[in-house]
């Protein structure tokens, strides 16, 4: 029998119905992996149409079994109600399982609920938390968020340099808000201050590369 790893590759070839043909006969025998693939197939209508309820199940019975990206998802489609009733609740529930179980989105979206209290009560400092496992991990929107809450004291006290360092990290990628906010930032910093921030993203950067030629 095809392996998951075969359909991912199909996947990547954008061979999205041979994709579905190997992963549909190893979700029915409980691969969580082949579950969460078959899910993102429904739900974005490749290989098959579209289905958000099809989508939801087996993102569910993915999520069960401790798949992290599925518990992600999961998580998205209660929140925003698609294959089934909008539950902020559980939203929350799932984003914070997918969280603890290292997924940098599954983190930043727990920590935006906590932002916005939506499904759980406001907790900026839990937020911020998440926000900076989620920025270890190199997921930009996180690390322009955690650079705004630096700058702005928001679950944490204000630190410039630290607000520099996360925002530059963000704005090298684009992120809108870390380059709004490191503009305004730079304008308030010594110079010195500004040298401690080139000097905390440069050694940030430079294990993320070592840690991307070591893998």
């Amino acid at each position: 029998m095809p392996t998951t790893a075969e359909g991912e590759a199909a996947f990547m070839e954008r061979d999205y119905q041979k994709a579905r043909e190997i992963w549909e006969p190893l979700a029915e025998r409980g691969d969580a992996d082949a579950e969460a693939w078959l899910g993102a197939l429904y739900a974005n209508g490749l290989g098959a149409e579209r289905d958000a309820s099809r989508a939801f199940a087996l993102y569910l019975r993915a999520a069960e079994k401790g798949n992290a990206l599925a518990a992600n998802n999961v998580g998205a489609m209660c929140a925003k109600g698609e294959g089934v009733e909008a539950d902020p609740v559980k939203a929350a529930s799932w984003f914070h399982r997918a969280a603890e179980a290292g997924d940098a989105l599954g983190q930043f979206n727990y920590a935006v609920l906590l932002t916005k209290g939506q499904g759980v009560p406001v907790d900026m400092a839990q937020a911020v938390e998440w926000y900076r496992r989620a920025s270890d991990g190199g997921h930009y929107p996180s690390q322009a968020r955690l650079g705004y809450c630096y700058a702005k004291g928001l679950g944490t006290p204000v630190d410039r340099i630290e607000a520099f360092a996360w925002l530059s990290a963000a704005a090298q990628h684009g992120v809108g808000l870390a380059m709004a906010e490191l503009e305004e930032l730079v304008r308030g910093m010594t110079d010195e201050e500004k040298r401690e921030g080139r000097r905390r993203f440069a050694e940030r950067a430079g294990r993320t590369r070592a840690g991307m030629a070591t893998a």
